[in-house]
């Protein structure tokens, strides 16, 4: 069993830095990958990066390309994702998420794909 728990978030102005972290504790597979999704109300929710856990492979949506960055610290057991420039659109509960494969996702990433979820963590950005 895998669990999950992030750390970070806040309020923060329009073009500022928030950096989340998850500490992931039990089972892990190097076949699997972590990903941080985002949820604003009344919007499904978004998968905005992923990176897998045994490789450099990454994915980020085209909302937060160029502007969220994703590492991970394996000795720690731990993802974070750095969010740089931000905007008021990027206010949302964010989730960190474990699945145990990867796929080649292009534009969507199907929350169904991640077993294991944290609670999440708030980020508002103001105007």
């Amino acid at each position: 069993q895998l669990q999950l728990l992030e750390s970070g978030g806040g309020s923060v102005q329009t073009g500022g830095s928030l950096s989340l972290s998850c500490a992931a504790s039990g089972v892990t597979t190097s076949n699997g990958c972590m990903a941080w999704f985002r949820q604003a109300p009344g919007k499904e929710r978004e998968g905005v990066a992923l990176i897998r856990w045994s490789g450099e492979t990454t994915y980020f949506a085209d909302s937060v390309a160029g502007r969220f960055t994703i590492s991970r610290d394996i000795p720690q057991n731990t993802f974070h994702l750095q969010m740089n420039s931000l905007k008021p659109e990027d206010t949302a509960m964010y989730y960190c998420a474990a699945g145990t494969k990867w796929r080649n996702y292009k534009g969507y990433v199907p929350p169904d794909d991640f077993r294991y979820w944290g609670q999440g963590t708030q980020v508002t950005v103001s105007s």
